[in-house]
């Protein structure tokens, strides 16, 4: 049996230097928060949890803080957050992802010069609540090409077009083309990271020539469920995991294909890949 790995499966930049900052300052004995898990992955947040590290997940559990340092995590988080940190006092520690950060830039100066803002990205996803954040009026977020197609312009005003960095490549020129069309005045800036299409692209390739694809990551995983969506397409014969516990081969295969969303452990795609190659 022929075990094909993705090169591109596990942590990307921003999560590992997002995790690796908690797992350090867990070392420094200091009191340690998260506003939000700090990726979207149990085993992970369940393993800092048993070292003391609490999950803040409101805005009352967020001003509450009295002592200690509060992590944001890769995902960033509203200007008024932000804010509020300062304003509060509160020690903290940014860790949003520079292409994310990026995005907060662009959507701030762009709704600044009053140009509409619209989002394309999953509704209620922590990035894009973030994002959505940073716009000086209120943003539009579009994630149903439906939605696309229905969108009216609102102002006299230009439109200024982002993207979440972990949304389907092929489906966001989708909703571009659909926009472009009504003739507006429109600015689109492609805020994918380079890292989520190279997944996605690879992801895609190993698919089509498996007769079964594994795809782990967590269930609260927008871009780990991308995965599993453009994986079925071009393999029938795919599985959602979250670990090995949740693996169940119905029958044998010739070839499989691996890959794993940017919250996935190294640990937990090693179990999964030794399972499949010392099993079958």
């Amino acid at each position: 049996m022929e075990v094909t790995l993705a090169k591109t499966a596990g942590f990307c930049f921003g999560v590992k230097r997002a995790v690796d900052m908690v797992y350090e300052q867990v070392e420094t004995g200091k009191k340690i928060y998260t506003y939000g898990p700090i990726i979207h992955n149990d085993e992970v947040v369940k393993d800092l949890e048993s070292k003391g590290v609490v999950t803040l997940r409101t805005e009352e559990e967020l001003l509450s803080v009295q002592e200690g340092v509060v992590i944001i995590r890769s995902h960033g988080v509203p200007e008024y957050i932000m804010q509020l940190l300062e304003d509060k006092g509160i020690d903290y520690i940014d860790m949003t992802c520079p292409f994310v950060k990026r995005i907060h830039g662009i959507v701030d100066k762009e709704s600044r010069e009053g140009k509409e803002i619209i989002i394309i990205g999953n509704s209620g996803h922590p990035e894009v609540e973030g994002i959505k954040g940073w716009s000086k009026i209120p943003a539009t977020i579009i994630e149903e090409l439906s939605q696309a197609e229905s969108y009216e312009k609102k102002s006299e005003n230009g439109i200024c077009v982002v993207s979440q960095t972990t949304f389907n490549y092929n489906k966001f020129q989708d909703f571009v083309e659909i926009l472009e069309k009504k003739g507006y005045d429109i600015n689109i800036v492609n805020t994918i990271c380079d890292a989520t299409r190279k997944r996605q692209a690879e992801a895609k390739e190993i698919a089509m020539n498996s007769d079964a694809m594994i795809v782990i990551g967590d269930a609260q995983s927008s871009n780990s469920r991308k995965l599993y969506e453009i994986c079925k397409r071009e393999c029938p014969d795919t599985f959602f995991i979250q670990t090995l516990r949740d693996l169940e081969l119905e029958k044998e295969y010739g070839r499989i294909g691996i890959t794993a969303g940017a919250s996935t452990p190294n640990n937990i795609i090693e179990e999964v890949q030794k399972y499949v190659r010392i099993k079958f």
